[in-house]
C-alpha cells in the first residue's frame, strides 16, 4: 500500500523528467540539423562542374513527399486524440495510416537517391551532392527510426491495450514525428525550392 502511494506521488515528477529529457534530445537534434543546413547553404553552389540542384531535383516528387509527410503529421495527431480518449481502435487505425504514409515517404526518398546514384551522382561527385545526401539522408534515417519506434509501440498497444505508459510513449512518438515534419518543411524550402529560385 505504502509502495503504491509512494509511486503514485512520484509519477508526475517522473513524467516531467521524461518530457524534459525528450525536449533536450529534440533540441540537440535541432542543433545537428542546423549545422547540416549551414553546411548545405555554404556548399550548395560547389558542384565541381557537375549537375546542380536545378538539374537533378524533381519538384513534383519533392512536393509529393511534402504532402505525404504533412498528412502523416495530421493522422498522428488524430491518433493521439484516440490515445487520450482511450480508444485503442482509433489509435491503431490512425497510427497505422501514419506508418503507411511514412513508409511511402521513405520509399520516394530512397527511389530518388537510387536514381541519382544510378546516374553517377554520388557523395563523391561534388561538395553540393555530399551536403545534400548527408542532410536529406540524416532526415531519412530519423524517419526510419520513427517508423521502427511506431511499429514496436503499436505492437505493444495490440498486445497490452492502452495504458498510461503507452499513451506517454505515443505522445513522445507524436512529438518526434511532428519535429521531423518541421525539419522536412525546411529541407523542402532550402534544398528543393531554392534550387529553382536561385
Amino acid at each position: 500500500m505504502e509502495v503504491a502511494e509512494h509511486e503514485e506521488r512520484h509519477e508526475p515528477e517522473y513524467k516531467d523528467r521524461v518530457m524534459f529529457g525528450f525536449w533536450v534530445y529534440l533540441m540537440t537534434d535541432l542543433l545537428m540539423f542546423t549545422v547540416l543546413f549551414a553546411v548545405y547553404a555554404v556548399l550548395h553552389a560547389n558542384t565541381a562542374g557537375g549537375p546542380s540542384g536545378r538539374d537533378l531535383f524533381s519538384q513534383p516528387m519533392a512536393l509529393a513527399e511534402t504532402l505525404i509527410l504533412l498528412t502523416s503529421s495530421f493522422t498522428a495527431g488524430l491518433g493521439m486524440v484516440g490515445a487520450r480518449l482511450g480508444n485503442k481502435k482509433q489509435v491503431l487505425t490512425w497510427f497505422g495510416i501514419t506508418f503507411a504514409l511514412g513508409l511511402a515517404f521513405l520509399s520516394i526518398e530512397l527511389y530518388e537517391f537510387r536514381e541519382f546514384i544510378h546516374e553517377g551522382h554520388t557523395l563523391a561527385t561534388s561538395a553540393f551532392l555530399s551536403s545534400f545526401f548527408v542532410l536529406v539522408g540524416t532526415h531519412g534515417l530519423h524517419i526510419t527510426s520513427g517508423l521502427l519506434w511506431m511499429a514496436i509501440t503499436l505492437a505493444f498497444v495490440v498486445k497490452r491495450g492502452l495504458n498510461v505508459h503507452l499513451v506517454r510513449k505515443l505522445n513522445l512518438l507524436s512529438l518526434f514525428w511532428h519535429f521531423l515534419d518541421i525539419v522536412w518543411i525546411f529541407i523542402f524550402t532550402v534544398v528543393y525550392l531554392m534550387a529553382f529560385i536561385l
